[in-house]
């Protein structure tokens, strides 16, 4: 074998490639060859063609494969209703395209909902396409649904049996090693503070793990994105561990401080254990049904804060409340981990104010959680209905462009149309060069062999296998454009055994890939040509913002206990975890889409940091004050803790001008703006100004997590712009490439 021919085949996406290339061969062809040649059917044999090939050449179904299996067997019963609607719309073109429009949103849309609705969602989107051209023939509806039942049939018995995927690493077990990893920074950090000081070298490994558990570094069929309690719940102890990584952080970054004393150090070392305990049970994947004692060391070392306050320095009561925190935040990823294991909640009291029980979607209907979902991204900055929205006009235009132009194959027009269309029109216009090109050399060569063999249908039925099998084998290494030819091929020599031999179809197949492609560019150019990068800074500002809103309310409703009994006022959170959600989406986009080279980008990973901490933060602050105060806070420690809050708020509210352009970036610092000396909520809490221990300790409480949000606000602002470079080339996007970037998913 050529050194070429090694490297072609030694290139990452090759065993992938192959894999499918061989399912499409096994699940397709036969069905196709026997009702062509045993039946006679053509509708049949078509149908069972196209029933086959969406599935396994541009599906991706997550989980192993039992439930692989499963979810293929779903698209069966929608695929009857999807080609039945097809079937019974094509009786006008606007009828058509109404229904093309309305199946393309709701595929589109239910994207929201994770990777086992948006895996399939190509193969959804073809079922309909297919029969809504003419002939109007619903007499032909029992010929079609049952080539496409043994297409699909044949599909999941291929994926299934032949060459399967092995078991993918769930996420859970990757969470698992951040989770330890923040396990055994945490034993380090206790050493060091035991010590006197000093930077545990087991950050860096915490901070790698954790980058690593980023769900934008996970294969997308194994995101937890859906609104289900498993997929919650596991985002929820991921976001617990990150807080407890960042309160170690805090707690390594003050070298000038006194080392802890023993209370502190035992609240680590039981922080320590309990983590490792839950990256056991992520990595087996069984609850463990033993107490957990964190709880009850929480319990000490409060009691041990209230003995000592008399003669705490203000550094020492940042440095517990710190300490504090980190096992919070344990003590949440303990409990979400078990959620999303299976193992059921006790039942509790309701809190006394919205908001403490940070896990209540526990108790929640799924239907529940799946139409709040749904509901949230309904708003115009929503990179999901932006691409819905852009996705379904451009079909249903495209339908109507085939009926106006009479074009004989307009399958193929929005075939091109779904496979070109990307969510920026950068990423389109990219596309169209390299799908063009390949289309006309396909075509060429399709046009060649029919000129050379003539009518003999055997020969292209021996082809048809073989061009498969090669052409998508070698798609990945040779780039988009080989693949784009050997699918035109491929299709050229499936509809000349249908009906007959006709070099014009090479011709037609060019003509309508380039209608179909300017269709998806005008659409891109038109609709929200700029993406998920055009929503971006819009949406991380406005999460900023509502996070400076929700640091003056839960501060105000943690102080008043008015404000605690009175249940209309609603969770303080829920407009920033609204915005934290869209933020979130739009930044997943921008990941995979096309960037000018060299261009400065802002640091958006520094400014959602920022968000999750007010939003995570809080709900743990209200966690752990969740039995409420007798009494309001006196008025000095309360307006000193409100002028506080409204700083940070303020510094918050630069760091969002600041991602809209409209804000000065600051120089590069490293020292805190909030000292704890210079503190004054620390001040009045150590002089205990007439408040109980409840109203110090809360005091105390409150000033470590506004705090700490102020310093990642201030650094935030004094993030140097990134550069960045086009998607293709970050770290984990060549998959999402070569998987498909378009609002369909297909990338033939």
């Amino acid at each position: 074998m050529s050194v070429p021919a090694r490297r072609l085949l030694r290139h990452e996406g090759v065993p992938q490639a192959a894999r499918r290339a061989l399912w499409a061969v096994a699940a397709a062809c036969p069905g196709f060859y026997f009702f062509r040649y045993v039946t006679g059917d053509s509708v049949m044999a078509l149908y069972a063609m196209f029933g086959a090939l969406p599935l396994v050449m541009f599906c991706r179904v997550p989980g192993p494969p039992r439930q692989r299996t499963r979810i293929l067997l779903t698209a069966l019963p929608a695929g009857w209703v999807l080609v039945t609607a097809g079937t019974l719309l094509a009786v006008h073109p606007w009828a058509a395209a109404g229904g093309m429009f309305a199946v393309g949103f709701v595929i589109a849309y239910c994207g929201v909902g994770g990777p086992r609705l948006t895996g399939l969602a190509t193969a959804f989107q073809l079922f309909y396409v297919l029969p809504c051209f003419p002939p109007y023939d619903p007499g032909s509806l029992d010929s079609r649904l049952t080539g496409l039942t043994t297409g699909i049939l044949l599909a999941v018995l291929a994926e299934r049996f032949l060459w399967p995927e092995p078991a993918p690493v769930p996420y859970r077990a990757v969470l698992a090693e951040a989770v330890a990893a923040v396990a055994d920074y945490a034993s380090a950090t206790a050493y060091h503070l035991e010590a006197g000081g000093g930077a545990p070298a087991e950050r860096e490994a915490a901070d790698r793990a954790m980058a690593a558990a980023r769900l934008s570094r996970v294969p997308v069929t194994e995101r937890p994105a859906s609104p289900s309690v498993h997929d919650r719940a596991l985002n929820h102890t991921r976001a617990a561990v990150r807080h407890v990584r960042d309160q170690l952080d805090r707690l390594a970054d003050c070298p000038g401080h006194p080392a802890a004393g023993p209370a502190a150090v035992s609240l680590l070392r039981h922080t320590e254990l309990s983590l490792r305990s839950v990256a056991g049970e992520l990595r087996t994947g069984t609850p463990d049904t033993r107490r957990d004692p964190l709880p009850a060391a929480l319990a000490a070392f409060d009691a041990v804060r209230v003995a000592e306050l008399q003669e705490a320095s203000t550094a020492r009561l940042r440095q517990d409340a710190v300490a504090r925190g980190a096992a919070e935040g344990t003590r949440l990823a303990a409990g979400a981990t078990r959620l999303a294991l299976g193992r059921a909640q006790p039942p509790a009291a309701p809190p006394p104010h919205p908001g403490a029980d940070v896990l209540a979607y526990a108790d929640t209907p799924a239907h529940l959680l799946w139409w709040r979902r749904l509901r949230m991204h309904l708003t115009p900055h929503s990179v999901h209905l932006q691409n819905a929205l852009r996705l379904a006009t451009a079909l249903a235009c495209a339908r109507l462009l085939v009926g106006a132009l009479d074009l004989s194959h307009g399958f193929w027009v929005l075939l091109a149309t779904l496979s070109l269309m990307r969510t920026s029109a950068a990423d389109t216009r990219a596309a169209l060069a390299p799908a063009f090109a390949g289309t006309v050399v396909g075509a060429a060569v399709a046009a060649l062999t029919l000129y050379a063999a003539g009518d003999r249908p055997l020969f292209y039925a021996l082809a048809l296998p073989v061009v498969m099998l090669a052409g998508f084998t070698l798609g990945p290494p040779l780039g988009p454009a080989w693949t784009q030819a050997a699918f035109t091929l491929a299709f050229v020599l499936v509809f000349t055994q249908i009906s007959g031999a006709d070099w014009r179809l090479s011709e037609v197949r060019i003509l309508d890939v380039a209608v179909g492609g300017a269709v998806g560019a005008l659409a891109g150019l038109l609709a929200w040509p700029r993406g998920g990068r055009g929503e971006l800074a819009r949406d991380t500002a406005d999460f900023l913002a509502e996070g400076a809103v929700a640091c003056r309310a839960v501060t105000a409703l943690l102080g008043d206990d008015r404000l605690q009994r009175d249940r209309s006022q609603g969770d303080p959170l829920q407009a920033a975890r609204r915005a934290m959600h869209l933020a979130e989406a739009s930044f997943a986009q921008y990941l995979t889409e096309r960037m000018g080279r060299g261009r400065p980008e802002p640091h958006w990973e520094a400014a959602l940091a920022t968000g999750r901490t007010i939003v995570h933060g809080a709900e743990l602050l209200l966690m752990t004050h969740q039995e409420g105060l007798r009494e309001p806070l006196p008025p000095g420690p309360a307006a000193a803790l409100t002028g506080l809050a409204g700083q940070v708020a303020q510094e918050v509210l630069r760091a969002a001008d600041t991602l809209r352009g409209s804000g000065s970036r600051e120089p590069r610092t490293t020292v805190s703006r909030y000292p704890a000396e210079d503190s004054g909520p620390l001040r009045r809490a150590a002089d205990r100004h007439g408040m109980g221990d409840a109203h110090v300790l809360l005091v105390v409480d409150a000033e470590a997590w506004l705090t700490g949000v102020a310093h990642d606000a201030v650094r935030t602002r004094s993030a140097p712009p990134r550069t960045e470079v086009p998607a293709t080339r970050r770290a984990g996007a060549s998959r999402v490439r070569v998987r498909g970037a378009g609002p369909g998913g297909l990338t033939p």
